[in-house]
């Protein structure tokens, strides 16, 4: 048996993964609340809520969960989600410590939600660095536009153009650091432009009895492959035993150049070229 792999797999997973955004959740878009109802808010859960969920909704020393990762509250709007939790109580899935009901009154059910809104806004992801004062917005267009169109007309042209695919980039691109990382990783941000390639990894099989199939990449192991064909049906074989098995796997990935050519990127490099492709409107 032959296996025949044109690329190295280790990151297709992860580069089918990327060019999907994560969820928006309403309770970091909605407007921040009347300040009045914030503060009535915090006094109520300082004297209900804090002994289980802390100080910082972190979770306390009675047990309750982390409200900053809550489901319940990320999702929640104006307390239609939060409300039903206070007033009626919890129990949690899988078991554990449940959340008695406590029938507040509707405005102070409100309130509550208002202030954990709150809290919520003001959360730094994990591992942001502390607040403080804004930094300068450093200045990224700093390469040679010149250089950079050399490079990518020697690196980039056998899967890109500048009047195909990267048309517009640089309209479409305007936040720089946006752009680069952009190009450098390979990943699709901003709106979409003409021409679009295929991001994910395609594969060809041809069996041992004869038959050849095409289609969309979903996984490649020692032990076998799987695929999906152009109708959407999912198909996988064995690399090993019958005629059904597979005699050679042939895969073409959009993202092998770009890994290819990570190493070798020097700074000058990336900024040259996306001083080039800024020049793209």
């Amino acid at each position: 048996m032959r296996i025949v792999l044109s690329v190295v797999l280790l990151a297709a997973s992860a580069a089918a993964q990327a060019q999907f955004p994560p969820p928006a959740f309403p309770g970091l878009t909605r407007p921040a609340g009347d300040p009045a109802v914030v503060d009535r808010g915090r006094q109520l859960y300082d004297i209900h809520c804090r002994a289980c969920h802390g100080a910082d909704l972190r979770g306390g020393d009675m047990g309750g969960p982390n409200l900053l990762r809550s489901p319940v509250v990320l999702g929640d709007q104006s307390g239609e989600s939060i409300g039903p939790v206070i007033r009626d109580g919890r129990m949690p899935e899988g078991g554990g410590r449940p959340m008695p009901p406590l029938p507040l009154p509707e405005p102070d059910l409100h309130a509550v939600a208002e202030y954990l809104h709150s809290v919520v806004r003001t959360a730094q992801p994990q591992g942001a660095p502390p607040a403080g004062a804004q930094k300068p917005v450093l200045n990224l267009l700093v390469g040679d536009a010149k250089r950079g169109r050399r490079f990518f007309e020697a690196k980039c042209v056998s899967c890109h153009s500048a009047s195909g695919d990267m048309a517009g980039i640089g309209a479409r691109l305007t936040d720089i650091e946006q752009l680069q990382n952009s190009w450098v990783s390979g990943r699709r941000l901003g709106p979409p432009g003409p021409a679009k390639t295929p991001r994910r990894a395609q594969v060809k099989v041809m069996l041992k009895g004869g038959e050849t199939v095409s289609g969309t990449l979903e996984r490649l192991d020692d032990f076998g492959v799987a695929l999906r064909d152009d109708s959407g049906a999912y198909r996988s074989f064995t690399l090993r035993g019958s005629t059904a098995s597979a005699a050679s796997v042939v895969v073409e990935d959009p993202m092998d150049g770009h890994r290819r050519l990570w190493p070798k990127l020097t700074n000058n490099d990336m900024h040259d070229v996306t001083a080039f492709l800024a020049t793209l409107k």
